[in-house]
Formats: C-alpha cells, sequence, structure tokens
C-alpha cells in the first residue's frame, strides 16, 4: 500500500463529513441506536462498531486504519500512553506461573512491569543481552511464553536481530513483542520481519508536535481483537478523540519530519566525532557503531536520536554542559520539532554518579528540526565550558 495513500486518503470517506479535508473529531462518548436489536447487535460484538468512546470511536477509527497499515499490520489500537500499550501487549500474552524473556534495561515502564507488577501474579522474567540470540534461546523455560525486544533501545540503540528472534520464537511457539518507538513504522516494520505484536509510543515521532499522549500496539486481527475485548476494555487507557485527531495531523507531515531530522542527525553526529571532550558517538547508522551492520539490514533509516559519552571526570563537568545549552531543552522523550538533551546522570541522585560508569556520562541528544549548523554552534560553546 502506498505511503501517500496511507496518510492522507485511507479511512477518509470526506462525503460523510461534508467533503472537509481534515476529518472531524467526533467529540461523544456514547452512540445510539434506532433499535433494540441494533442495541443489542453492538453490545454482543463492541470491536465492530461504536458503542462508547472507552472502545471504538469513528476520529479514533480512521487512525487505527493508518497505523495498522504503516506497520504492515491488519489492525491497531491506540492507547493514552506508551506504557499503556506495553501494559496490555504484554499482560494479554501470560498467566500466573509463565515466564517471560526480555532485552536487558528495557524502556524504565516496562521493566517496572517484568520486575515489580508481573511478579506478584506469579510472572517471572529472564533478562538478558539481546545483542546475541543465543542469549534468548538458553534463557528459554518449559513456561516460557513472551519474548520482550526493542531494537534499537532509546540510550546506546542497542539492537537484536529481529528475524533470527522471531524464527527462534516461532518455533517453539512462543509470542514476541517489539518496542519499534525508535525507528517508526517508517524506518522499520517489525511484522515483515515476523515479530508477532508491535508497538510504539506514538508521543514521539507520529505526534511530531510534542502535544499529546499515546501507544500504538498492531498485530493480526485475531490478536488484536483478543485484546480489545479483554486488556483494552478493561483497563480503559484508549485515547481520547481530540488526541486522536492530533496524531492524525501528526502523520500529514511524519515522512518529511524523518527525513529532515535523519538529515540533520548525521551532520551533526560527523561534527560530533571529530570533538576531543566526547569519549565516543553512539548512533546506529555511524559505521563505526559495533552492530551497523545488523542496522543497515534491519533499518531504512534512523532519525534524531544520538548519545555522546562526554570525557567528564566529575558530575559537575556534565552537569555544566547540559546547563550551558542553550537552544537543546533538557527534556525527556523525542520525536517533535524541538531539539533535546537528556543526561543520563538526572535519573541518579548526585551521590550515585560514578565517573567511571559510563552511562553515567552519556547524553541523549534528539536532533529536532532546526538548522544543523545552529544546532552544531550551541554544542560547541557548551563543551568549551565543560573545563
Amino acid at each position: 500500500m502506498d505511503l501517500s495513500y496511507i496518510i492522507n486518503e485511507l479511512g477518509e470517506d470526506r462525503e460523510q463529513y461534508f467533503n472537509a479535508i481534515a476529518p472531524p473529531i467526533v467529540q461523544s462518548s456514547n452512540f445510539a441506536f434506532d433499535t433494540v436489536a441494533g442495541m443489542r447487535e453492538r453490545m454482543l460484538d463492541e470491536y465492530q462498531g461504536f458503542l462508547y468512546s472507552r472502545g471504538n470511536n469513528p476520529t479514533i477509527d480512521i487512525l487505527r486504519q493508518k497505523l495498522a497499515a504503516l506497520d504492515g499490520a491488519e489492525d491497531a489500537l491506540v492507547f493514552s500512553s506508551g506504557a499503556a500499550a506495553i501494559f496490555a501487549a504484554v499482560l494479554s500474552q501470560v498467566q500466573q506461573g509463565d515466564h517471560i524473556i526480555s532485552v536487558k534495561e528495557p524502556y524504565s515502564w516496562a521493566r517496572q512491569l517484568f520486575e515489580k507488577l508481573l511478579p506478584r501474579f506469579g510472572v517471572t522474567t529472564t533478562f538478558v543481552d539481546g545483542t546475541d540470540t543465543t542469549n534468548f534461546e538458553k534463557a528459554i523455560q518449559s513456561n516460557t511464553r513472551l519474548i520482550y525486544l526493542e531494537s534499537p533501545n532509546s540510550m546506546t540503540f542497542a539492537l537484536q536481530d529481529i528475524p533470527a528472534v522471531a524464527a527462534l520464537a516461532r518455533s517453539r511457539n512462543i509470542t514476541t513483542v517489539i518496542d519499534n518507538s525508535y525507528c517508526t513504522p517508517l524506518y522499520q516494520q517489525p511484522h515483515l520481519q515476523g515479530i508477532d505484536l508491535v508497538l510504539q509510543s506514538a508521543t514521539k515521532f507520529i505526534s511530531g508536535h510534542s502535544d499529546t499522549i499515546a501507544g500504538v500496539l498492531t498485530g493480526t486481527r485475531e490478536k488484536i481483537r483478543k485484546i480489545f475485548i479483554s486488556e483494552f476494555l478493561n483497563i480503559g487507557s484508549g485515547i481520547a478523540p481530540f488526541s486522536a485527531w492530533l496524531l492524525l495531523r501528526g502523520l500529514r507531515t511524519l515522512e518529511i519530519r524523518l527525513q529532515r531530522s535523519a538529515e540533520s542527525t548525521r551532520q551533526v553526529v560527523s561534527w560530533l566525532k571529530q570533538q576531543p571532550r566526547i569519549q565516543q558517538v553512539y548512533f546506529p547508522l555511524d559505521p563505526d557503531f559495533p552492530q551497523y551492520e545488523l542496522a543497515s539490514r534491519q533499518m531504512k533509516g534512523a532519525a534524531g536520536l544520538v548519545t555522546i559519552l562526554l570525557k567528564a571526570e566529575s558530575r559537575q563537568q556534565v552537569e555544566t554542559f547540559c546547563d550551558s545549552l542553550q537552544h537543546f531543552l533538557m527534556a525527556v522523550s523525542w520525536g517533535g520539532h524541538e531539539s533535546l538533551a537528556f543526561p543520563a546522570c538526572a535519573a541518579l541522585s548526585a551521590s550515585d554518579f560514578d565517573p567511571r560508569e559510563e552511562k553515567h556520562r552519556m547524553v541523549r541528544l534528539y536532533i529536532g528540526l532546526e538548522d544543523p549548523d545552529y544546532l552544531v554552534k550551541d554544542l560547541a560553546q557548551a563543551l568549551e565550558k565543560m573545563g
């Protein structure tokens, strides 16, 4: 299906809403019926239509069609956050006594789910170094039901060999879930590489404007229907119509925003690698990246995120660099028009900082839509002030 068709036309029956170019926001919680029989039919199968916007809504339905098509999937669900999508995806696949294999150091709320919440219900998790597929095979137990991937992750950009892990999981009848937030469907389509459920934080590139929070989960119609009638409706973590409309707006410019960010990122990475105050630059499509060959094979592109390892002897030097940035905003997340800086040490208490721990000296940069030379000048003056 053509990308331009998906973004601009799929699901948009403009004759149904006055030939308006932009889809309407159907800001209704409830939908009425002419007959008891019609109401009964919908109550018995809410997945097939509109009953109550906690489940389905016309504005959200347009978005679901587009997001599923972008992923090469049959259907999609849209959640109020990426964390909600993770929760529903994982919870839908396990029950008491089951075992999960996850990449080590996944997104914080995924790790919280695996370490704190699921053990309360008898579900255990083994964390493995996902850069080596054999680690997944070694960790499989008789009760393993789920393998959770994040490729690339959003700090050091470690990857997994997606087709290899997917093939391993299918040979053992294990479901695979992947967080594809870094790449978006435009730069990586894990379903086409054998993954069962694909999720992403739509807060980031899909939205593109830093003004809404959402998560997406895609898969076969059978799997999505099962999650819809259970975890999705029961937890009540669906997205609001207005937020869905904001994501539809963001989709219109997704391709060109990613292209701009990717082009600028390559220029900034080239400059960063020449700086004496930077020990290492992490970017998956840089030829010096340890998994460059795998990234080039699995990913169609990379945009925005790059991590630098500062040559710093103290926490103060790291903080001075970050505090001196004038045009990079210090914040979490990524994917909007604005460039961002996220120092790993912000997640530590001051006393826990150890310069011998490389991660403590890492700063993740998001390269937004500003002119790259403008950003390089800001980085240069901040590095000079490190001392």
